[in-house]
């Protein structure tokens, strides 16, 4: 069985560059590219960016308060992981999915957690499965509460958390491109109550399965999730 590697709880971004332990005192600090990446990232995710939409730099750079270089790193950055797209003569553009662009990448998704479920739970240390079930159980307070954007980060982390436990790098590379291109998508599939405790009850069900170490129940219900998340997604696209 291999050394535990760390999985954060995440608060900016679902995947941040060092994750503190309960013993570690230490403040951790980010880039300023890492920053504006960061809060572009969830303007897009909650919609503030508008899917679609030109983004307009001379407001958007005060309006963040940082000058106009960092702001485009930023959006190739993002147009790097497929958020936005970068028109010739139009510059930085929301991008928008159709019904069958999310489809495709909801496929993808399920192929790799579904692989990542069944072989995981045998390869995966006691450490790496207790912190994808903490984040479950953070995940569920912040659904008591209604804390939308903060359930999602550590949804996300949760997917991630799994995609990792094959200890397959280049799988978890392929993972984070495909889940970074879905996030406003898979962020406002929950806008309605209905469809979000839906998609907790999945979870839920992943968490059980993952308690038990049982790789089979945990794959069908990571994939019946992507199923049910192109179901809750469709009539929004």
């Amino acid at each position: 069985m291999r050394a535990p590697r760390k999985w954060d709880t995440p608060t900016e971004d679902s995947v941040p560059p060092e994750t503190p332990t309960p013993t570690d005192t230490r403040i951790q600090r980010r880039t300023l590219h890492e920053e504006v990446v960061s809060r572009l990232r969830d303007m897009i995710i909650e919609g503030t960016l508008a899917t679609g939409t030109r983004i307009n730099e001379s407001e958007l750079g005060p309006q963040l308060g940082v000058s106009r270089t960092p702001l485009r790193e930023a959006l190739r950055t993002l147009a790097s992981e497929g958020l936005i797209e970068l028109v010739p003569s139009k510059g930085a553009v929301v991008r928008r999915f159709s019904v069958a662009d999310v489809a495709e990448m909801l496929e993808c998704l399920k192929a790799i957690e579904g692989f990542a479920a069944r072989v995981g739970p045998a390869r995966a240390s006691d450490a790496e499965i207790a912190a994808i079930l903490a984040a479950h159980d953070e995940m569920m307070l912040r659904y008591a509460a209604r804390e939308r954007l903060a359930y999602y980060k550590l949804n996300q982390s949760i997917h991630t958390g799994i995609a990792g436990l094959a200890g397959n790098a280049s799988l978890a590379e392929l993972h984070a491109l495909v889940q970074g291109r879905l996030k406003r998508i898979r962020f406002i599939g929950n806008h309605a109550e209905d469809k979000w405790a839906g998609a907790l009850a999945d979870h839920e069900a992943m968490a059980q399965a993952l308690r038990r170490r049982d790789g089979p129940a945990l794959a069908a219900a990571v994939e019946s999730h992507m199923d049910n998340t192109l179901a809750r997604v469709r009539d929004i696209l």
